[in-house]
């Protein structure tokens, strides 16, 4: 339940824009009704129709901030595709980098000079000395946690509770039982989870001296918002090293919020960095960066496998392919840059105001969340400091209300673990328009 909002209210609203959601999307209701007769749920992948109450529609294009579904309805995004795309739509610097590239080769198993530029870049970026690519985030982690236990001969993994470090069993591990069927228990049963900002918990998890790694993101982001309270991330590094663990951050939604990501802004030491979603260019792409030591062992690890003898796990066919690196270093050198991230800032913050003055207007015990490019209701007078705290926001009815009723009028709303997002392409228009969608919302469950 949401405090200062009927619950009967809520439903009827979901309810009247449900069916006018349906009845606007008939295109696409046709899409996935034949996809049905090929695909589990009508979808190419679970979640594009499982993150939403409503039903999926199939886009075709778009421009700018917007996209558009079969039926010609266009959304202004904020969403993002889960911040995988945050440049935009239509023709871009990476979109024509991609397209000279494919014209010469996507793929060649072999290094190219756009993976230098990349590697370069990054280490500009956070300080990261080496670097190696997968296609996914989930993939970097899982090659993150294979170095961190050949280095320290260890097995467990510490991770957060309201963590998600993409699709793999030790990181899927809940507090109990896995997160989600077809985990196998033995693949998780090394995972152990603690509360974020929590010292005491992590200096416990320690102290058997049995644990490789720390994961962790420096504000969870896919539990709604959860901030690191100053000092929590210093002293956790602190501690892994003092009990020979090794500590990663995780910054695949962080390095959207700042130029660099998080860490390096606010002085933030780690011996892995994982970057994933594309960096927001919307092309398969992920990677992770790591100090002098551990680049060195690696590389001692490739030699080894070179000269027939057991070695890492790491590595895939298509890593480092020629078209993702293009991308990749496009989307860098032209939209990613240090000016592009000061103005998602800005209107970032245009966003959260105008959410904390809806909020007050309509006298709600709520605030707005806050990061960089990040904003969205904050269900709680207070922010949250961990998991057990950010639950109220995670409501899904609420969310649910919410997303099909800016839908029909032209917002592509963020899914319930996250929360709106400003992008490379929004303009300002962009955001006063969000604020005035949300509002009507506002006014419409609460009576107002």
């Amino acid at each position: 339940m949401v405090a200062g909002i009927d619950p009967a209210r809520l439903n009827a609203v979901f309810e009247r824009e449900y069916r006018a959601f349906v009845a606007r999307t008939p295109k696409s209701a046709n899409l996935i009704a034949r996809a049905r007769e090929v695909m589990p749920d009508g979808v190419p992948m679970a979640w594009m129709a499982g993150l939403f109450a409503h039903p999926p529609i199939c886009a075709v294009g778009g421009e700018g901030s917007t996209f558009e579904d079969a039926d010609g309805n266009r959304y202004i995004d904020f969403n993002l595709a889960d911040l995988s795309n945050t440049i935009g739509y239509g023709p871009t610097a990476v979109s024509r980098r991609i397209a000279e590239t494919a014209a010469r080769g996507v793929q060649y198993l072999m290094p190219s000079e756009d993976a230098i530029a990349v590697a370069e870049q990054l280490r500009r970026r956070t300080g990261f000395q080496f670097w190696q690519y997968t296609l996914s985030a989930s993939q970097a982690n899982t090659e993150i946690i294979r170095i961190a236990r050949a280095m320290t001969g260890r097995q467990k993994v510490v991770v957060f509770e309201g963590k998600y470090h993409g699709h793999l069993d030790t990181t899927m591990a809940g507090d109990g039982p896995p997160d989600a069927l077809g985990l196998a228990p033995a693949s998780v049963r090394d995972t152990v989870v603690i509360p974020f900002n929590d010292p005491a918990a992590l200096r416990a998890a320690l102290a058997g001296g049995d644990v490789a790694l720390v994961m962790t993101e420096p504000a969870l982001t896919n539990c709604t918002l959860v901030l690191a309270e100053p000092g929590f991330l210093t002293e956790a590094h602190a501690l892994c090293r003092a009990a020979g663990t090794l500590f990663a951050f995780d910054e695949t939604h962080t390095w959207q919020f700042a130029y660099g990501g998080l860490a390096p802004g606010d002085g933030l030491t780690a011996d892995f960095l994982c970057l994933g979603k594309g960096l927001g260019t919307g092309v398969a792409f992920a990677c992770y960066g790591m100090t002098l030591e551990i680049g060195a062992f690696v590389e001692d690890q490739l030699e080894s496998i070179s000269r027939d003898r057991n070695g890492l796990a790491i590595g895939g066919t298509l890593f480092g392919n020629a078209l993702s690196l293009a991308a990749t270093r496009a989307g860098l050198e032209e939209i990613l840059t240090e000016d592009g991230y000061t103005r998602l800032v800005r209107l970032g913050t245009r966003l959260a105001d105008g959410l904390d003055g809806l909020i007050a207007r309509h006298g709600l015990p709520w605030r707005s969340f806050r990061l960089g490019p990040r904003a969205g209701f904050c269900l709680t007078p207070e922010a949250p400091r961990n998991y057990a705290e950010a639950k109220p926001s995670l409501d899904r009815s609420f969310s649910a209300a919410r997303r099909v009723f800016m839908a029909n009028r032209g917002i592509w709303e963020a899914i319930i673990s996250a929360a709106p997002q400003v992008g490379f392409a929004h303009d300002e228009a962009d955001i006063d328009r969000y604020v005035e969608v949300a509002g009507a919302f506002l006014a419409d469950v609460s009576g107002a």
